[in-house]
Parts: structure tokens; sequence; C-alpha cells
């Protein structure tokens, strides 16, 4: 028998027409949410977060947990940003033209955006659908955006893939990249003729509901300029964030009372939005197995119901949002901790749904706050060798006089791993994240192991220069002893 999500995905139904004929789950009430909610942050020590719960048309739980960097409350009205969750309001936004008519979906980008150029002959074919679904071609190995000087405006953002190439043809692969967004959001404001912030708030946020919503252009918009906290050795630190474009990839800035009404209009049940923009946008593309849609992922949960979701990170806030068609719940959490030392939002919409699945609270947490530890010890043990190799150095040159250089050299060769490594820190993230960055994102992104990352090429380096030292001065000493002269006595090696 098909499962729910192989009906959902084969008739392209959307959240709100799932069916309800399994088993009643669990359900989810303020007091239970609550509990879970202050119980995280005490174990997690979490700074702040904000959420909002809904089923069907009704809103569940909204509410505020913890403080911003800046000291103040966070409540269900404090604007958080929502960071990448930003791209399924870009896509409605996009929607909206499409269903008026003022734009075709499956028309070439350039159509309606002659300023759209790539230094790539077959950008000529990206067409607005594939940016929405991320499969333009369009890749952070062939554009890496964040290694990048931040532009100020949308046209800036799509000035500078001028000089940029597709890792792909149009249309053959799924490959997340937020610059895709920032085209779309462009496409919007010229289309329309307004700005894309007075577009969204005309055609997205006031039909909804949602009057404390707005969407930026940099991290320097946000509020508190976008500072947040990090996770180092069990502690939270609080970091400021550098300059990013944000603006129709991950601009939207909203509030727990704003997101329950998102939630709603996504699960159908509040008749705002239509229902062809929901299919369109909820409906995986399929594209080489992909389960992106528009600004949604379609996927299970850890007990097998269907979901769409989608994540968001900035380096000093993450955020998630769900909606579960069997049970009509909607959840979304924003929380001021950053990508991978801190993917707390997700973390705790998995808790929230294994509530509402019947599983028991697996006390979840980072699990960087585990692993730091491991690498604080790591780390001190770095610095002892280092210390070690140094007092050593001296012993380790004499036991080589004699020999020929190009054997020293081989013995010092297994010392360039540690540095090699900590250099190659940036590009190892582009493996594992598919995400092109520098070593100064890492501090953001898993500072620990930066450090020990940096203590073992320090200890490395210092070892290598240490022993190089030494053996010169062992060259020094012998070519003094062979050339002194009669009656002449060497008595320091120094």
């Amino acid at each position: 028998m098909a499962s729910l999500a192989g009906v959902l995905l084969a008739t392209g139904m959307t959240a709100a027409q799932a069916s309800a004929a399994t088993p009643r789950t669990r359900d989810l009430s303020p007091s239970v949410i609550d509990g879970y909610l202050r119980d995280y942050v005490e174990r997690t020590h979490l700074p702040g977060a904000m959420i909002a719960v809904t089923k069907g048309d009704q809103v569940v739980h909204v509410a505020g947990y913890g403080h911003t960097a800046g000291g103040e409350t966070i409540t269900k009205g404090t604007p958080m940003p929502l960071a990448s969750l930003s791209k399924s309001f870009t896509a409605v936004a996009v929607l909206r033209l499409a269903d008026q008519r003022k734009i075709s979906l499956d028309a070439p980008v350039r159509t309606y955006l002659p300023e759209f150029t790539m230094a790539d002959p077959r950008a000529a074919k990206i067409t607005v659908r594939q940016l929405l679904q991320q499969t333009s071609g369009m890749s952070d190995q062939s554009f890496p955006e964040l290694t990048l000087p931040a532009p100020d405006t949308l046209k800036d953002a799509v000035g500078m893939l001028r000089t940029a190439r597709l890792s792909t043809e149009p249309g053959t692969r799924m490959a997340y990249h937020n610059p895709n967004y920032a085209v779309a959001a462009r496409l919007v404001e010229v289309v329309a003729g307004v700005p894309f912030a007075d577009y969204m708030a005309a055609a997205v946020f006031r039909p909804l509901g949602m009057t404390h919503t707005t969407t930026v252009n940099t991290t320097g918009d946000l509020p508190g300029q976008g500072a947040g906290y990090i996770r180092a050795y069990g502690q939270v630190i609080e970091r400021p964030h550098p300059k990013w474009f944000l603006n129709g990839s991950f601009g939207v800035v909203s509030t727990a009372e704003d997101l329950a009404k998102w939630l709603i209009a996504q699960n159908g049940a509040g008749r705002t939005l239509p229902e062809k923009i929901l299919k369109t946008a909820q409906t995986p593309s399929g594209v080489a197995g992909s389960g992106y849609g528009m600004g949604w992922y379609a996927g299970k949960t850890e007990g097998g119901a269907p979901q769409l979701q989608h994540t968001g990170w900035l380096l000093t806030h993450n955020s998630a949002q769900t909606l579960l068609p069997e049970s009509k719940y909607g959840i979304a959490v924003v929380t001021n901790t950053g990508m991978i030392s801190g993917d707390d939002a997700l973390l705790i919409t998995n808790g929230l749904i294994d509530i509402v699945e019947g599983r028991p609270d697996a006390g979840a947490a980072p699990f960087t706050m585990t692993a730091d530890l491991w690498l604080a010890g790591l780390t001190v043990l770095n610095l002892g060798l280092g210390v070690l190799g140094v007092c050593r150095a001296r012993r380790w040159a004499r036991r080589r006089e004699g020999r020929a250089a190009w054997r020293v050299i081989v013995r010092l060769i297994p010392y360039a791993v540690p540095i090699v490594f900590f250099f190659g820190l940036a590009d190892l993230s582009e493996l594992v994240m598919h995400r092109v960055g520098t070593l100064e994102l890492i501090t953001y992104v898993w500072l620990a192991l930066y450090v020990w990352a940096a203590t073992g090429a320090l200890a490395a380096a210092v070892v290598v220069v240490s022993r190089f030292i030494h053996v010169v001065r062992g060259l020094s000493w012998t070519h003094r002893r062979v050339t002194s002269g009669p009656g002449e006595t060497i008595t320091s090696r120094a």
C-alpha cells in the first residue's frame, strides 16, 4: 500500500488536503510545549528562542523564551531573523505574479530580467521555475558567495553573477544556492515595479495578517545587526554577525505571532493562499530525485509520517519550519544560536514531533556540547606534544647527524599534515556542508574544531622549526670541527 507521502507526491496534494485517516496522534498542548521548551532551554543553556505551533486553522501556542544578544526579553512579538525560511516567502511572491499571469514559470528568467547575465551561455536557458526549485545549475562550487564581498542591493547581487559560471546544465540537478532566490527577488522587483520589500508587504505579509514582518537587504539591517551566539566548550558566546547579503534568500524578519499566521496559511486552513500556489510551492521538483519544491523539502518524520520542512542558518541564528500533513500541525522555531554549533531550532522541532508521534523525550542537545569536550582534550594534547617536541628537538637533531638531507626532510614531512588540515578546513567544510567558506566562518560554525586544528598546526610548525634550527646548528658545529686549525679546540656546540 502506497504511503501517504507517495500519494502526496503523486497527486500534488498540499499539506491542507492530506488524508487524516491514519491513527490519531498525540496532541500538543500549550503546557506540554511550554514545559518542553523550558526544559530544553535549561538543559542546553539556550540564550533565546521563539516558537509558533498551529493545528489546522488554530493557534496552539506562540511564545518567546530567554533574551536577545542585546539583553531584551524575547516575547511572542519580538522580531527575529528567519534565515533561509525566507525562501518560502519569496516563492509565494513569485507565484503571486505567476497567478496574475504577469510571468510564466517556464519562461527564461531573462525574459523579465535582461540584466541577469553570467559568464556561461547556458544561463540564457534558466527558467523562473528552475530558480525556485534550485535546479538552475548555479552552485556554491562555481560561485562561492560567502567568500566574496557582500553587495548592498538585489540589483548588485544579481550583477555579481556576471563573472560566474554554471556547475551543471540547467534543469538537470538540484543544488542549494542562495543566489537563486536573490535573482528571483530581483525579478519580482522589476516585474512589479516596486522595491522587493514593498511588494512582499503588499502581496504576501499584509494579506496573511503578518503586520510585524518585513524583509531586509543585509545583516546590518537585522535587529541588533544580527548579533547572537555560538556554542563552544559547553558555553554560549555572544558574537556579532559579519556583513552578509540576505534579501530574497534569507532576509525575512518576523515574530512568533506572525509565524503562526504563516503556518496556518501554508496548511491551507486559513484560505488565505490560493490552492494552486500551495500545490506548486510544496510539490518537489523530482529533478534527479530531488525532494525540494519551492522553499520546502518533502520528507518523512522519524515515525514515517510525511512532513514538509525547511531549515535556516545564519552564523548567529538558526530556524526551522515544519508542516505535518497527517496531524495538521505546523511548527516554527527560531533561536539565537548559530549553525552547526547550535542547531537548536531543528532539535526543538524534532522533540515536539516526537511528542506528537508518542515517542519519549530523548533529551536531545547540540552535539557540540559533547564533542567540544573531546576537542578540548585533544587541544591540550596538541599543546603538550608541541612542548615535548621542542624540548626533544636537540636530541632528535643529534641522532641524525651525518645523514643525507633528504632523509631528514622526509622525517619532517608528516608534520605538514596538521598544517595542511588547518588551512584546508574551509575546503573540508565544502565537502561536508556543500558550501564554500573561509577560516573566519569556521570560528562561528565550530570554534572548538578551529582551535583544535589551529593548535595542531601551531604545534607541528614549532616542532619543525625547532628541529630545523638544531639540525642547522649541528651542521655548523660539524663544519667548524672539520675546518678548525691545528691546536684549536671546540668546546661548545653553541
